[in-house]
Order: C-alpha cells, then structure tokens, then sequence
C-alpha cells in the first residue's frame, strides 16, 4: 500500500527557559536571517535531550534526524521512556507545532487525541463539543448528526451529553474524545497515552474499536505504556530514545530494546566471560551465563508462555571437589522471588572431574508474569563453602502473551504466575 504519511530528517530544537534566545542581539540576529530566508544561526547549537545529563548549551535537540514512513490501513506502535519525544513527535504530525528542519508529507484527513479533551472547550455541552470536534475535523453537521448517537453510545455518558465538559470526570472526558475521534472517521488517527484514563471495560472498547478502524483501511499511529496493548494491535514499532530513532520492525523486538534502555546499564541476557571480563576463581573459570526461551536463540524475546532456559557454562580446574551452581532471582524490585541450586538435583557429581560443565536450568512456561528479573550466581563447593558470588550477573525480560481483543490487558501485581491446582467440590 502506499504511504499516507512521510517523516523526512525531521530535527525539532527547543530552548531551555524563558522565551527567545536570551539577548536582544541574537534575536536580531535570528530574525535577520528568517527576513533574508536564511537558516536559523543557532540550529546548530544544542545538546541530545538526556533528563538525567547535565548539558552547557540553552538549546535541546527533542528530535534528532526522524525518518520514518507508514503506510494506509497500518497500525504503527511507538514507545520510549518518559522524554524520549513521542509527545513532541506527535505534536509535530498533528502540526500542532512545526518543525525546526526536516519535512513531513500527509495524505488523508487526520484527527489526533493527544492528551484528555483536546479540542474540548469546558464551557460547551458534550454535544456542542462534539459538533466542534467534527468541524475541526472537516465534517459537515449533517456527517457528524448521522454519527452522533453512535458516538454517545460507545462513550456511555448519555446522561450527561448535554452537561458543560468542564464538569465531566477525566474518564467521562476521555470517553468522549476517543469516542469521537474514532467515530468521526479521520482516514488517520493519533492516540496518545489517554487511555490510560479509561477504567477496563472502556480500554477494551478502544482497542477493538482501534482494530476496527485499521480493518476499514484507515491507519492509527497508536503511543502507549501498555506494552501488552501495543503487542496486541500494532503490525510494527518504532523506538524513541532521547530523541532518535534508536529501532523500528518487529514489535517483539522494539518492546526488548524499549525495556533494554529503559536504565539497566551494561546487564545482559547473555554474557560470555573472556579477556579481560573473565572471572577466574582457583577452582573454576566462569566461562558464560544465559537466559533465552527454549529453542530460541540468546537475545530473542521471551513470552511468559514459552519455557525458559538459564544456561551457565564453567571450566573446572581442581579434582577431589564437587562444584555446584545456585541461582537466586530477583524481581525489578531487588525482591528475592526463589533460590535454585544443582546440588539438589539428581545430576552426577563431578568430584573426581575436570573440565567444562553446561548445567541448563528449565523453567515452565506461564511461571513468570511480564517483567524484568535480575540473576544472583553462586558456585558452590562440597555443599557447603561459596567460592564465587556474582550480584546482578545477568537480567532478563518476560514479555506479555499476545491476548485476544477484549481480553483484560493490565500488568499483573505479583512477578510471578503460579498455576496451583485447584479443587472443587458441591457442597449441595
């Protein structure tokens, strides 16, 4: 299909604290080349926008050389931490603001529902607001008369169609804007994180209403948290990080890269020990540590209902020892969940042995919940003496199953997912 929105070497500047650029000369300056069509003299000035760096310069890249195309009928996913330049990158697509280089081509009617009410005045009824909204839209009164009991109907607030939105609650609010959004049909729709206002039957409505709107041709580019509703709906992701495009393609792999930088440092699913990273102890050589899904390759992403291998690979350097592998996980929280050790399995000892061990723990599938757990390794000797401790010596992410439409998409409250048996009986 062809491309219905085009995002050309966008670069969006900004200026830390108050307007202008700080001196009656350079803004002279600045308006002296925009007479004379000239580029800005201080765009080149700036520093990546970091939260948690410290910068010399007054100027902030919030977006840095943004390319991207989506194409009609696809729904496109985009996540990143807080600041990363969603929101900015939006309000650029919904011209909203515009941008300091760069250029973006749109083809189709747009709406965009970037925060709760846009476009909402507090003082008009429901109704008004949405006569407004489908002005603003580019819809006649007769197009949007023939939507509206339809747009009531799936905001549910019938009974206060006719009150000022000002005295609506924020989900009574976002209700109505998504549901006039949706309905009103933009052959492109933006969404922001609003829904998250919305309690869960309302969530579910929206993201089978989303589908919809994608199975009648139009495309939604879709920004969200809930990494669970993103891998739900969306065919394809982009990653922001600090105002760049740091992925793009697959959705599994742009939820493991968003989670990767979201601050967890140099850890790794995967970690071989060599040169000058080697861990050498005098009775063994720590030689590697993983966590991949089985039959899955070190560095793919694992769903909580595939099973889960730790692999931890030693050299043994001394006989008339017996060497043995404990694990301790932890939560996100630093939480101990559990301990596992190979001394308490029923593999053959190696006391009288030396060379390279490949102990592989397996963990049922649908054991943990989505999340990010962190590895404690220890090495054991004759049972009783810890011969090397590594805190923190791998981490690895558990991914959300894919869930059908109307399912309940929520993080669950405990780590882990336990399947107990049950019983019951009739007490009839």
């Amino acid at each position: 299909m062809s491309a219905v929105i085009k995002v050309q070497n966008i670069w969006k500047q900004y200026r830390l604290g108050q307007v202008g650029t700080g001196t009656i000369a350079d803004d002279i300056t600045r308006w002296l080349a925009n007479v004379r069509g000239k580029e800005d003299p201080f765009i080149n000035l700036g520093d990546t926008n970091e939260q948690n760096k410290t910068g010399n310069s007054r100027y902030v890249w919030a977006l840095n050389n943004i390319n991207f195309e989506v194409k009609q009928g696809e729904i496109i996913g985009i996540i990143g931490k807080n600041g990363a330049g969603k929101s900015t990158l939006l309000k650029l697509l919904s011209k909203i603001t515009s941008p300091t280089k760069g250029e973006i081509t749109i083809t189709g009617r747009l709406a965009s529902l970037l925060e709760v009410g846009t476009g909402f005045h507090p003082d008009l009824t429901g109704r008004e607001n949405t006569f407004l909204n489908g002005a603003i839209l580019g819809m006649t009164k007769k197009e949007v008369k023939t939507k509206f009991d339809e747009i009531v109907a799936f905001s549910g607030i019938e009974r206060y169609i006719d009150s000022p939105v000002k005295r609506y609650s924020s989900g009574m609010y976002v209700r109505l804007a998504f549901a006039v959004a949706a309905h009103l049909e933009p052959e492109i729709l933006i969404i922001d994180e609003v829904l998250a206002v919305g309690d869960a039957e309302f969530q579910k409505k929206c993201l089978g209403k989303l589908q919809d709107v994608a199975n009648e041709g139009r495309t939604v580019i879709f920004v969200s948290h809930n990494l669970a509703a993103i891998k739900t709906l969306c065919s394809r992701c982009i990653v922001l990080t600090n105002g760049h495009i740091s992925y793009e393609g697959d959705v599994d792999i742009s939820v493991v890269n968003y989670l990767k930088a979201d601050g967890f440092g140099g850890l790794k699913e995967y970690k071989v020990f060599d040169g000058q990273s080697s861990i050498s102890i005098p009775e063994c050589d720590l030689l590697s540590v993983g966590v991949k899904a089985k039959e899955k390759h070190f560095g793919d992403p694992i769903r909580m209902d595939e099973e889960v291998e730790l692999v931890i690979k030693y050299k043994k350097k001394i006989r008339n020892c017996t060497l043995d592998v404990t694990i301790q996980v932890k939560d996100s929280s630093g939480n101990y969940l559990f301990v596992c050790s190979s001394a308490r399995s029923t593999i053959e000892s190696n006391m009288g042995r030396i060379g390279v061990y490949e102990y592989t723990l397996e963990i049922d599938s649908n054991f943990f919940n989505p999340d990010t757990f962190y590895i404690n390794l220890l090495v054991v000797k004759d049972k009783k003496t810890t011969c090397l401790r590594q805190e923190d010596v791998i981490f690895f992410h558990i991914l959300d199953k894919e869930r059908v439409l109307g399912e309940w998409m929520g993080k669950s409250a405990a780590p882990l997912f336990l399947n107990f048996p049950w019983r019951a009986d009739s007490k009839n």
